[in-house]
């Protein structure tokens, strides 16, 4: 018998719902007992969001400081687990704040400590660099990372941006104005998932995780936009000032976060499009460092 944790954080329930597909398969055999843990916070952000509560979380979120959570139960901490399936979430391209907080706990130390783990991620669609921090963060923690499933929004980049927005500051998620389409990570992927779960499975059965990851990109679990990378890590150089400036400057944060609100409406709505133009007309010179790219972002 294995032992299989299941660690996820979810708002809207999404991640939830990705959780228990991909988990699937370990839930019909009868060789694994399977446990999930939901990650609690002290104090909850909102649900839905307000466009204060929103913006406020971005400072803390891009640096990645911690917040209280409720702690893991006695039984999960005094079990050897032989594979854990992380599931997080993307806030202002870093992992979540209650992500970021349980993997510099205490708590994940001791259950990660020289543990497989499978990250998988539901996002807008920029998850690239937040998987880089998710990285350090597993390091940091003594955990062997085996394998990585990121599902995204397949919608185009500004039309899920209105989608997901209204989704957020309404919580309901519906088709905006009945002619956009429905925000997040679709149904179709999401019980999809389940296949992905299957080759986690065999890769466990048989003790051998070094082929995990090449099946799980062969089975689609991670697809790379090279346009959408060069975006993550130019607004990452970008957010990094911003919320430096912010958070150092408590007296001020207020009007600052107005600021940040106005430069990011800018950003997404005026320089994204000419960024992309750009990438379009340069593509084709960049084709040999692209697909070295790639290949490392589709890796562990």
């Amino acid at each position: 018998m294995k032992n299989v944790l299941v660690i996820y954080y979810t708002q809207s329930g999404q991640l939830e719902s990705i959780a228990r597909n991909i988990a699937k398969p370990f839930l019909d055999s009868e060789e694994i007992n399977l446990t999930f843990h939901e990650i609690q916070l002290e104090k909850p952000f909102p649900f839905p969001w307000n466009k204060e509560s929103f913006f406020d979380a971005f400072p803390e979120s891009f640096l990645q400081i911690p917040t209280a959570l409720k702690p893991v139960s006695e039984e999960i901490l005094n079990t050897k687990f032989d594979l854990v399936l992380f599931h997080y979430q993307v806030w202002y391209l870093s992992p979540s704040i209650p992500i970021n907080s349980f993997l510099k706990s205490d708590d994940a130390k001791k259950i990660l400590n020289n543990t497989p783990v499978i990250t998988i991620s539901g996002s807008r669609n920029m998850w690239i660099m937040a998987q880089e921090k998710i990285k350090v963060l597993l390091r940091k923690a003594n955990a062997n990372l085996v394998g990585n499933v990121a599902l995204v929004d397949r919608v185009g980049n500004l039309i899920s941006v209105i989608t997901i927005v209204e989704w957020m500051f309404s919580g309901v998620k519906k088709k905006y104005l009945g002619i956009f389409p429905l925000p997040g990570v679709s149904e179709k992927d999401i019980q999809e998932s389940s296949q992905f779960g299957e080759i986690m499975l065999d890769s466990l059965q048989k003790n051998n995780f070094a082929q995990l990851q090449p099946k799980l990109v062969d089975a689609g679990a991670v697809k790379i936009s090279s346009y959408l990378v060069t975006v993550d890590k130019t607004a990452n150089k970008i957010f990094n000032k911003w919320s430096n400036i912010i958070y150092k400057n408590q007296k001020n944060r207020k009007q600052l976060l107005k600021v940040f609100n106005v430069y990011l409406f800018l950003a997404i709505w005026l320089i994204s499009p000419i960024v992309y133009i750009l990438h379009l007309i340069t593509y084709p010179l960049k084709l040999k460092s692209i697909k070295k790219e790639t290949q490392y972002y589709q890796g562990v």
